[in-house]
């Protein structure tokens, strides 16, 4: 009998769908069948079951923040069962040592973090039992039943398992390393925070605090342009090079004076412009249009996207690529007809006309890596049976793939030079001549009619003004600008093409740009005004501390992005990435000393939080998992037999900054809900009450909120 293990319930109920099942305590049990002769169990995790132990674990001497005792580097790196997981991890490996089961699969999330759940659970269960690999982009049953038909031997995916924990332990390294130090050397100068530091999330901020800078520093440049009034049109002044900007005041006062009487239609050009359907979304590329259209947060994108992923709506969305192979083309009739029975959509059948099945743009198995483009599945359900900004996401990515299947935008430019005497103006006009995809994306044209006029027709002119305008300084990130800048390393790319077609070294990766972004917020690194991102004071200091520095070089940062893909392609050596890593944390802790010895600082700009709130040890209710006492800890509510039982069960003080009182608290161990409770994220206030389900704090949002 084969043990398959899942990343996550949900996950676990949506693979076991196909099949005959009972639900069992922690497990599903699959009943003979076609695809399972003998049956199968079905067992998940909850998450990251394990993690990487703490400094204390290797030398006591490490549990406490101190620069003398750096650079932390243990010999090996060791796992430890995450707090609150024990029981997933119990039923996993009860179920592993049965007689009866004779293989494992691997049925996680297909890419390197769902490889490393399961695979660090099978090591710290001893497994030596064979195993295969699960590997689809869709939990549709049509999905699921194909995958299992055609399973990956277990060997063929271990180089990303490698690269995972590659990445893992470098994280570590450097996080550990250069927090403690900073934390510990901007201590000395008066500021009493934590500064935490990573390989990725230090570089981002630096992107962050440079575009800052650059505007603080910009100096607006005064330009002109001088609009004359044909009666008929305007136009605007251009000289040899068709540029209507002018420095000198002079010339565009003199330009205006001189445009009198009347001008003659010198020339009349139309073209035709042909704008083709946009690619279809990457994660990255779905994140940046969410955030232009409707400002939604990079995570808040993702975690709406893993839902309808986890429904079987869309495919995949950790993924970086935006095209599909040859074999998930073959659904699109089928995805296609399913879309097209909604009403929302159902009025666009007219207009999808084209068939981009063996259209390179779309379907082109060479680009395809991991996963294929978010695409809708041929189980996709109705956008009416969502609503707020889970229906805007999944609207975003059903209209993108129909785009493909309708013609290209057509429209005729037009432009018209008038002159006066030795002067020339422009005038340009829009008229759509097709809408083609835009219908269907309800992009609306900006059109600009123009009179009919002749070549050579005089045109009398009213008058004429001069335009005094400014340069402007860059624009500030937003969420879904900072998801492009993280992708190319701060790169400034002219097209999506380039941001598509080019292989790019970037700032972490698909699945791992938005949690870096959440962190700075949380850190108290950035804020969010009005959608875009400013770096705070503390930001600003840990920057200027490290300036400079292989942790500031986003460049660096992305040629190790480079290195950990090749070891995940079985092409660059794990062992020695991490060696590299030891290296360079002993490094970082001796510059870090340097810089901020010569760093001037205000310790006022950064104000002390207070982060320690005294322990009651009152008990308030039985632990969910062994039914020991509940106590308050001071900076949270923990399990009072952790040393006895090692149970890990915990409730925070704060969620979204809601305060969880003990009264509160006393209701979610009673398996009761709390009062609403008001709570922020990205910007936005909200009411849910908090319960607990299968051990696990759950929200239900009030009426109209979501």
């Amino acid at each position: 009998m084969q043990l398959i293990i899942a990343e996550k319930p949900k996950q676990a109920e949506k693979l076991a769908a196909p099949y005959p099942s009972v639900k069992r305590d922690g497990y599903i049990e699959i009943k003979p069948c076609e695809r399972f002769p003998s049956g199968a169990k079905l067992a998940y995790a909850v998450g990251h079951l394990c993690e990487l132990q703490e400094p204390a674990h290797y030398d006591a001497k490490w549990k406490r923040w101190n620069y003398d005792h750096l650079p932390i580097i243990p010999e090996r790196f060791d796992y430890r069962l995450a707090k609150g997981k024990s029981k997933a991890f119990q039923v996993i490996k009860k179920l592993l040592n049965e007689r009866t089961t004779t293989s494992i699969i691997i049925a996680s999330d297909a890419e390197r973090e769902g490889e490393a759940i399961v695979r660090l659970i099978l090591r710290l269960a001893n497994n030596a039992k064979p195993i295969e690999r699960l590997w689809i982009s869709s939990l549709t049953p049509q999905a699921v039943d194909h995958g299992f038909a055609n399973l990956l031997d277990g060997k063929a995916t271990e180089n990303i398992f490698h690269e995972a924990m590659s990445r893992a332990c470098a994280d570590w390294l450097i996080g550990m390393n250069a927090s403690r130090a900073y934390t510990t050397l901007l201590k000395k100068k008066g500021i009493a925070d934590v500064f935490s530091l990573g390989r990725v999330q230090t570089p981002t901020l630096a992107l962050i605090v440079d575009r800052e800078k650059q505007i603080e520093q910009f100096k607006p440049e005064t330009y002109f342009e001088v609009e004359a009034d044909f009666s008929l049109f305007k136009g605007k002044y251009i000289d040899q090079k068709k540029q209507t900007k002018l420095t000198d005041r002079a010339l565009a006062e003199a330009i205006k004076e001189r445009t009198k009487g009347e001008g003659v239609v010198a020339s009349i050009t139309k073209t035709e412009q042909v704008e083709k359907p946009p690619f279809w979304f990457s994660l990255s590329l779905l994140q940046t249009e969410a955030s232009r259209r409707f400002g939604l947060g990079a995570k808040e994108t993702l975690d709406i996207a893993q839902k309808l992923y986890i429904r079987g709506w869309i495919s995949y969305p950790r993924t970086d690529s935006s095209f599909v192979s040859k074999e998930e083309a073959g659904q699109f009739p089928t995805i296609l007809n399913r879309l097209l029975k909604q009403p929302e959509y159902g009025g666009l059948k007219e207009i999808l006309t084209k068939d981009p099945t063996h259209d390179k743009r779309y379907v082109n198995s060479a680009k395809v890596s991991d996963h294929y483009a978010i695409i809708p599945t041929e189980e996709a359900g109705a956008v009416a049976k969502l609503s707020g900004r889970d229906a805007q996401v999944y609207d975003l990515i059903v209209r993108r793939f129909l785009a493909a299947f309708a013609p290209p935008a057509r429209a005729e430019k037009t432009d018209i030079i008038t002159t006066r005497e030795q002067d020339r103006f422009l005038t340009k006009g829009s008229r759509t001549i097709e809408r083609g995809f835009k219908e269907v994306l309800q992009i609306e044209a900006k059109e600009v009619e123009l009179p009919a006029v002749e070549h050579g027709q005089h045109v009398a002119i009213k008058g004429a003004k001069v335009l005094e305008k400014q340069t402007e300084p860059p624009k500030r990130y937003t969420e879904g600008t900072l998801i492009l800048g993280m992708k190319t390393a701060g790169k400034v790319l002219e097209n999506e093409l380039q941001a598509i077609m080019k292989e790019i070294e970037g700032l972490g990766t698909e699945a791992t740009r938005a949690g870096i972004i959440d962190g700075l917020k949380r850190r108290d690194y950035i804020q969010l005004k009005k959608k875009e991102i400013h770096p705070t004071a503390k930001g600003r200091i840990l920057i200027e501390a490290v300036s400079g520095s292989i942790l500031a070089s986003p460049e660096m940062t992305a040629k190790w992005e480079s290195r950990l893909d090749q070891i995940g392609k079985g092409e660059a050596s794990a062992a020695q990435f991490v060696e590299q890593a030891k290296k360079l944390s002993q490094h970082l802790v001796d510059d870090a000393k340097s810089r901020v010895e010569q760093l001037h600082v205000d310790p006022s700009q950064v104000k002390s939080k207070t982060r320690h709130t005294a322990a009651t040890n009152r008990p308030v209710g039985p632990c969910p998992l062994c039914q020991a006492e509940v106590l308050d800890r001071g900076k949270f509510y923990g399990c009072s037999g952790y040393q006895k039982t090692n149970c890990g069960f915990t409730l925070p003080k704060t969620i979204l900054g809601a305060r969880v009182t003990q009264t509160e608290v006393k209701k979610i161990l009673a398996t009761q809900k709390t009062k609403p409770l008001e709570m922020k994220k990205n910007g936005r206030t909200f009411k849910a009450m908090l319960y607990l389900e299968r051990d696990q704090l759950k929200f239900e949002f009030m009426k109209g909120e979501s």
